[in-house]
């Protein structure tokens, strides 16, 4: 399996959508390049399945390193584990829906589907990045689009937010650069060769603890950042809430999981030690994350701010089970990435639909909406019953095996933890079948609402599409859990060293 088609593909496709006129061509160009690169990632996690059984116990596969500045100890190498693939494949998953259900953008249709498609080059080249500058350089790739997506075509205050969301994720790219600069600094401490910023040397040769608790705090924050660590999360409702649906979707399904991914494949992989040492610190903000997100939810009215306040709690959860460094809670981290990646692209795809055309996501003026579309108002309240736990979905199975991997941990204050992070579950409740009742049920508070259609096939696929792996996960998880256990036994070995 060439890893470059991964980068090829997305790349090929945004070229295409340049060279071709006219909303359905370009819709078309992109859904094709999406398909492709979706075909493209099952196909992936099939070759990595037959080389596993085969017995290829490499800890990478399909590695592919190539000199880039050779002289700075920089190379494009490139390779996968089952923790990147699954979020490869929840990425191109993203993107598919993404792409449907914008099937109707007509305000500049061109450079919407191409930044779009930048948007998934970026994130297929940092889950796949073995180099720590290409790693960076990829993250990167992902900022810039962002910040046109809401600016241009958002709504509400759309250019405040785009700013704030810039400039708080910049922010935590400096922080990301400054941990990623030392490590490199101090890549030759043990080895006494060249400085390196290849991950896989550093974790085997590793780099002092002085070091470590020195840039550790730098990189987790800044990885932090992106996924809405505790103070550093206030870019996320307002870019959630002004950003157009496919960027919402792709905001809280991908780009949020960015950052979940570096604090556990950079940051603890690279720095067990002070993984180790900050790990109070690192499970008191998840904590406060959890419960906060949860309690300022139940005080929102807008749809998009709810799901966007949820995705802080829900994220927390990822950052609680990275902090409780046992191998379950790291398990139930990459679970909880892929399962909030999915659900939450699906509530905003459903939020989407629905003000399309009742151009409110107030819930006080909504309410009866089942009666007159049904499949939007179900898909809404099946997300809905994903985020608060309920047993058939995959976010049951994410959070009980974090709630189960932290316990685990001896520790008479993260047990607590544990507790009041279970105890959010009964607040998200509350949150959700509130807003569910008031929103698609009940009797219909407006006569315009009667003239509503339902959802269009292109809406309806890409609901599928994402409800798909949804239940799949909540069915099978040992689909899932199999994929990352290499993944995890290796990153328990370094904490364990």
């Amino acid at each position: 399996m060439n890893l470059l088609l991964l980068l090829i593909i997305p790349f090929l496709t945004a070229i295409g959508i340049l060279a071709v006129n006219g909303l359905k061509q370009v819709r078309t160009v992109a859904f094709i390049g999406s398909m492709i690169q979706l075909c493209l990632s099952f196909y992936l996690l099939n070759q990595y399945h037959i080389a596993k059984e085969l017995g290829d116990a490499s800890l990478m596969l399909f590695e592919q390193n190539y000199a880039w500045f050779p002289s700075m100890g920089v190379y494009f190498h490139i390779g996968v584990d089952g923790i990147s693939i699954s979020m490869i494949i929840l990425t191109a998953l993203v993107v598919v829906a993404g792409v449907l259900v914008s099937y109707g953008m007509e305000q500049l249709h061109k450079e919407f589907f191409f930044l779009l498609i930048l948007l998934s080059l970026g994130a297929y080249g940092f889950f796949i990045s073995l180099d720590l500058f290409t790693l960076f350089f990829f993250l990167e790739v992902a900022v810039i689009p962002k910040f046109l997506l809401i600016g241009i075509w958002g709504s509400g205050p759309k250019e405040r937010s785009a700013m704030k969301l810039a400039l708080m994720l910049m922010g935590g790219s400096a922080m990301i650069f400054i941990g990623l600069s030392g490590v490199y600094y101090y890549s030759n401490e043990t080895c006494f060769g060249p400085r390196t910023f290849d991950m896989l040397a550093l974790a085997n040769n590793g780099i002092s603890k002085e070091a470590q608790l020195f840039f550790f705090p730098f990189a987790f924050a800044g990885f932090g950042v992106f996924t809405a660590l505790f103070p550093f999360h206030t870019w996320v409702p307002d870019g959630h809430s002004s950003a157009p649906t496919a960027a919402s979707m792709f905001l809280a399904g991908i780009s949020m999981k960015l950052g979940g991914y570096g604090c556990l494949r950079v940051a603890t992989f690279l720095m067990p030690q002070a993984a180790e040492y900050y790990a109070p610190v690192i499970v008191l903000l998840a904590t406060i994350a959890i419960i906060y997100g949860a309690f300022a939810t139940m005080m929102q009215t807008d749809l998009k701010y709810i799901n966007a306040y949820s995705s802080i709690s829900h994220c927390g959860f990822v950052l609680l089970g990275i902090g409780m460094l046992t191998k379950v809670s790291i398990t139930g981290a990459v679970m909880q990435m892929v399962s909030h990646g999915l659900m939450t692209a699906l509530f905003f795809a459903a939020i989407g639909m629905m003000y399309s055309r009742t151009h409110t996501r107030l819930v006080a003026q909504l309410g009866g909406l089942l009666k007159v579309m049904p499949f939007i108002s179900s898909i809404f309240i099946i997300a809905g019953l994903c985020s608060l736990g309920l047993p058939g979905f995959s976010g049951f199975v994410s959070e009980m095996t974090i709630f189960v991997g932290s316990w685990q941990n001896p520790n008479m204050w993260y047990r607590l933890a544990t507790i009041l992070s279970c105890a959010s579950i009964v607040v998200t409740a509350v949150y959700i079948l509130r807003a569910a009742g008031s929103s698609v049920m009940g009797p219909i508070k407006d006569d315009h609402f009667l003239k509503l259609e339902d959802a269009l096939w292109n809406e309806k696929l890409a609901a599928v599409v994402l409800l798909s792996g949804i239940v799949i996960i909540g069915l099978a998880p040992f689909l899932l859990t199999d994929l990352l256990s290499p993944g995890t036994d290796i990153i328990m070995k370094q904490l364990l060293k």
